[in-house]
């Protein structure tokens, strides 16, 4: 999944493709460079953003999801708004991708409408104040506790269980720490039984690690970093990762991909 942001402020790329022809230019590159999915966001969810309205995230996203689908692409809309995500789909989005997994009721009636499929991200608090002091009594039980509610009420919604994708919210309302044991039990989210989603491109933990190891990096020069992490989330079973730079992450999602089938079919 490639990210294309239509924002001024995300922490990575903010401003870079604020107009439709860059942004759709930006996601026509990332469909040359071997993307599968385009998740188009028009508000930041960074630490610390602050909301847009549903009218301003409209017009930023709803020129360059019609222009991706025309091309063919699968699109995927990053809000959580449903005004939003029915704009998006009705230029033609594939999958709603909500960090606060349907946390207002109207997003489940818009995604069990229109026969989309949905990402539920577990998100403690809201991008404003999500790192003020994130806390938990046990991390991973809360977490999948969490994914494995909002799925169920997904599904009373009315938005069947194979269009449902779970996603462990690294960096949002988490520490350092935090993001590190997530990644490390990955296991606790796949053996919940619905396709996992990580994204941890660019994020700062990346930075943490670099830093400790006297290689201090800006966002942009965390791809090397994020590769790894994408090799070992497949490793770990995860389903879909979401990253700025495809043609980088690409290769270790292939080769640990494959490494990971060669060993299941081992004899």
């Amino acid at each position: 999944m490639g990210v294309v942001n239509t924002t001024p402020d995300s922490f990575s790329d903010g401003g870079r493709y604020t107009s439709t022809r860059a942004a759709l230019a930006h996601g026509l590159a990332m469909l040359a460079d071997g993307a599968d999915i385009i998740d188009v966001g028009g508000e930041s969810t960074r630490p610390g953003a602050d909301p847009v309205s549903a009218e301003e995230e409209i017009d930023r996203i709803v020129p360059v999801v019609a222009g991706l689908v025309d091309v063919g692409a699968v699109v995927s809309i990053d809000t959580m708004k449903p005004q939003v995500a029915a704009a998006a789909v009705e230029a033609g989005a594939h999958i709603v991708n909500d960090v606060s997994a349907l946390g207002d009721p109207d997003m489940a009636i818009v995604c069990a409408e229109s026969d989309v499929g949905v990402v539920l991200m577990h998100m403690q608090g809201e991008p404003g104040t999500m790192q003020d002091d994130p806390s938990y009594e046990d991390l991973l039980a809360e977490v999948a506790g969490f994914l494995k509610q909002r799925a169920t009420a997904a599904q009373a919604a009315g938005i069947g269980r194979d269009r449902i994708c779970v996603d462990p919210g690294i960096g949002f309302g988490k520490t350092f720490d935090h993001n590190m044991q997530m990644l490390h039990n990955l296991d606790w989210l796949t053996a919940l039984d619905y396709p996992v989603l990580v994204g941890t491109s660019r994020k700062g933990f990346l930075g943490g690690i670099l830093a400790a190891a006297g290689m201090e990096s800006a966002p942009h020069e965390r791809d090397p970093a994020t590769a790894a992490t994408v090799a070992l989330a497949i490793a770990g079973g995860v389903s879909v990762v979401r990253v700025h730079n495809v043609s980088h992450a690409l290769q270790a999602a292939r080769t640990a991909d494959a490494i990971v089938r060669a060993s299941q079919t081992e004899v």
